[in-house]
């Protein structure tokens, strides 16, 4: 195994899966690809959490990224973390990104129902197109008092 791509959005799921990817990564001596896809009406990070952003540019993209690796891996994950930010969809450029990858991670926020559905679930278009096998985290679950 020589890539993993792993799909990073700022959630708690996303860190989870990019760090179940590090840790695959050091078994295989692999590379990791961390992919956060953004668009004008789906922006990421601190720039928009008051909301829309028109000035949201790749270069934002970019810094919510490196912050989400770095919170969720710090400074040295003891492999190799390619950051990729693409303007699309989230499913698209994931599955394009994993066109050259030895495996698919990403990460399941579990919203069912009518919203999942109205939606359509990232993980779900994963794992029925992806050319390369998928990996799908889950949110870990939390204590009960």
């Amino acid at each position: 195994m020589e890539r993993i791509v792993v799909g990073v959005d700022g959630s708690e799921v996303g860190a989870e899966a990019l760090r179940w990817s590090v840790e695959e990564a050091r078994v295989h001596g692999a590379t990791v690809v961390a992919v956060l896809a953004w668009s004008y009406l789906a922006q990421v990070g601190d720039a928009v959490a008051g909301g829309f952003t028109p000035e949201y540019s790749e270069q934002d993209a970019a810094a919510s990224l490196a912050a989400a690796v770095h919170s969720a891996v710090g400074d040295d994950p003891g492999v190799t973390i390619e950051q990729t930010t693409v303007c699309d969809l989230p499913a698209r450029a994931l599955l394009e990104q994993a066109a050259s990858a030895d495996l698919l991670v990403v990460g399941s926020r579990g919203r069912g129902g009518f919203r999942g559905l109205l939606l359509g679930s990232v993980s779900q278009q994963c794992v029925h197109h992806s050319p390369c096998p998928v990996v799908v985290v889950h949110p870990a679950s939390k204590p009960s008092p």
